[in-house]
């Protein structure tokens, strides 16, 4: 079993990068915190450089670049984002380019690595956009909340909640810069795009809307985002207040998962077909609003950060792929992140 790590808010009094451990007898347990990551909102990590990129989701946004070793965690480099709060980071297929989303700025930004060292150069590409929605309170300037390459790494998408768009930038990992950039999306006024992720072998893709709680099935044609259909992520008969959280697919991309805080809720799709996604379940998430989740297709388990509900629950996954209901909530304070470590001896 590797360890599992899980980001926290500092504000809200959140550890640091908080480690879990599983043990035969007493399950999961909190253990040895890395307080040199504070805010780790997000993350991305490289098997090429053995490097996890996190970002520090404050107003002078930075991404800590860490190694994980058997002494523990160790900050190799930290580069500023050129904007606020940021909130998603990703790489490209080389492993040559990081692409960071500024949520509180609305920018995004793309940092060419060292080829040797993994490390992210100065003076990042970055682009800000412009723009509101209808939600004044959510929406009123814009709020790149993901930034994604496309399967085939000739396009970076940059989801904006607040502009209810989808920008396309043309991406070549030899030049320094992003090419001029397209209007791939432009979503329901309101809607607040969110996390945006592409089938492994299809020309599709699904964006979670946080603020319409929907799914929207796109088909992707070079820089171009096509809608074929939608669903909502909440059960028929829910009338209450709720937002969607963070989306993923398992490796085959058979399988959808995305949370829903207010519901406090997983919503599994079955996207096995490649067609309309298909409802199997809405698993109770264990705690007030649920955030990100790391799912561990070899060990069967989600393992889900509950933000408000400052607790870390955990799923079994079956082998149709729902979640079996969580049999064990770990308290930590503020969680807001979940990713697998290595299992390094100790």
């Amino acid at each position: 079993m590797p360890p599992i790590y899980v980001g926290t808010y500092a504000e809200s009094g959140g550890p640091g990068l908080q480690r879990l451990g599983f043990h035969a007898i007493r399950g999961w347990t909190c253990e040895d915190a890395f307080l040199g990551a504070r805010n780790a909102s997000f993350g991305a990590y490289s098997p090429r450089h053995d490097l996890h990129y996190l970002v520090n989701e404050h107003r002078t946004g930075t991404v800590s670049v860490c190694r994980e070793t058997t002494e523990g965690w160790q900050e190799v480099g930290r580069v500023a984002t050129g904007g606020a709060d940021p909130c998603y980071v990703t790489l490209d297929a080389d492993e040559s380019a990081l692409a960071v989303a500024n949520y509180g700025s609305g920018s995004i930004a793309v940092f060419r690595l060292d080829p040797a060292s993994g490390l992210p150069f100065d003076n990042p590409d970055v682009h800000a956009n412009t723009g509101c929605g209808p939600v004044t309170d959510r929406q009123e300037g814009p709020h790149a909340h993901c930034v994604r390459f496309g399967s085939d790494d000739k396009w970076l998408f940059h989801v904006d909640l607040g502009t209810d768009e989808i920008l396309a930038y043309p991406f070549d990992p030899t030049a320094d810069r992003l090419g001029e950039r397209h209007l791939a999306y432009s979503a329901p006024a309101g809607s607040g795009p969110r996390h945006l992720v592409f089938h492994p072998t299809l020309p599709l893709a699904i964006l979670a809307s946080e603020l319409a709680s929907t799914l929207t099935l796109l088909l992707v044609e070079g820089e171009s985002l096509t809608a074929i259909d939608e669903v909502s992520t909440l059960p028929d008969s829910f009338e209450g207040t709720s937002i969607a959280g963070h989306l993923s697919l398992d490796r085959s991309g058979g399988h959808i998962y995305v949370t829903n805080r207010g519901h406090d809720s997983v919503a599994v799709f079955d996207w096995s077909d490649g067609h309309t996604p298909h409802l199997l379940q809405h698993v109770p998430s264990g705690g007030a609003s649920p955030r990100a989740f790391a799912l561990l297709e070899e060990e069967r388990l989600l393992v889900l950060a509950n933000e408000e509900g400052d607790t870390v629950t955990v799923f079994d996954v079956r082998d149709d792929g729902t979640l079996a209901p969580h049999h064990q909530a770990i308290d930590v304070r503020a969680p807001v992140f979940v990713f697998a470590g290595s299992p390094l001896p100790r």
